[in-house]
């Protein structure tokens, strides 16, 4: 049993990501929401350990993985800080620590990822693998016998190869436990939240990233979202959990009023910090629930 649940409470939710930093930007305030309700068993799974990432503190490059290849475990580090800022909730990394690693990847079209010609033999998206990761993802689900499940759409949002092996997994994993997973969601942002949080940072005096180009940042229609969570109450563990990941994302706060926060990826293109995480009901029971993970079901 999880150390975290002495008795698993009634209801559990598994948060399946692809590398450290993806929880807190794309799911964040819902694990902050629900880590800190006594009554829901909050899980983060963890795929790989980030090996492939981009450094952007000048002092940290020495870690990348063209140079002294110890990113991963530096990232290992930060997740930590991560997720005790979202409010501790428990975590698993798939198969064990290091068991997979980061499979990168290459630009495509656009801001489209695209899977690397060549994979390291431990690549998360490597050939051959699925059907072991498929069965360390089922011993974590039950365990946990979570009835929520979350990761990514089929494309992982832009491409990437382990965001797109994440999402496969979890979709394995909902269609093998039909009886113990109840929804499926997918986190998305929406061409409209993404427009009103460009809008509120665009112009601020001394925000020190570039603004992005029309179409630059990934989004997906507004047709498709089901459930959109207030996480504004997180919002100060959302900027602490960013913080954490130094290697991967840059923070800026603004000092007006406005009290906009701003991040950056290696790309130093800037993103609006959103108050609503937005979901699609992928799979499972509805109808699709407004405002909570869990609404309506027994």
């Amino acid at each position: 049993m999880f150390a975290a649940f002495p008795a698993l409470p009634a209801r559990r939710v598994l948060f399946v990501h692809a590398h450290p930093d993806d929880e807190t930007l794309t799911t964040g305030g819902a694990i902050a929401r629900y880590a800190a309700d006594p009554d829901t068993a909050c899980v983060v799974v963890t795929c790989s350990l980030g090996e492939e990432g981009e450094v952007i503190p000048p002092e940290l490059r020495e870690l990348a993985p063209d140079r002294g290849d110890q990113l991963g475990g530096y990232r290992v580090h930060e997740l930590a800080g991560a997720l005790a800022a979202l409010g501790g909730p428990a975590h698993r990394f798939l198969g064990g620590l290091g068991r997979w690693r980061d499979s990168g990847m290459e630009h495509g079209e656009g801001t489209r990822a695209v899977t690397p010609a060549v994979l390291h033999p431990r690549a998360l998206a490597g050939p051959g693998t699925f059907e072991e990761q498929l069965a360390q993802l089922l011993a974590v689900v039950d365990e946990l016998r979570p009835q929520v499940v979350v990761s990514y759409a089929d494309d992982g949002g832009y491409g990437h190869p382990d965001h797109v092996r994440a999402h496969t997994l979890t979709t394995a994993v909902a269609e093998a436990r039909p009886d113990t997973v109840a929804r499926v969601f997918h986190a998305v942002r929406s061409r409209s939240e993404l427009d009103a949080g460009l809008a509120s940072i665009k112009g601020l005096p001394g925000m020190p990233f570039r603004f992005p180009e029309p179409d630059e940042l990934p989004s997906a229609p507004d047709a498709v979202v089901t459930t959109r969570l207030d996480v504004s109450g997180h919002r100060a563990a959302l900027v602490a959990a960013m913080r954490a990941h130094a290697t991967q994302i840059a923070v800026w706060e603004s000092d007006g009023p406005e009290g906009a926060v701003a991040f950056a990826m290696s790309n130093d293109v800037a993103q609006p910090l959103i108050d609503v995480e937005e979901y699609v009901l992928a799979s499972g029971a509805g109808p699709a629930p407004a405002d909570d993970l869990f609404a309506g079901l027994g």
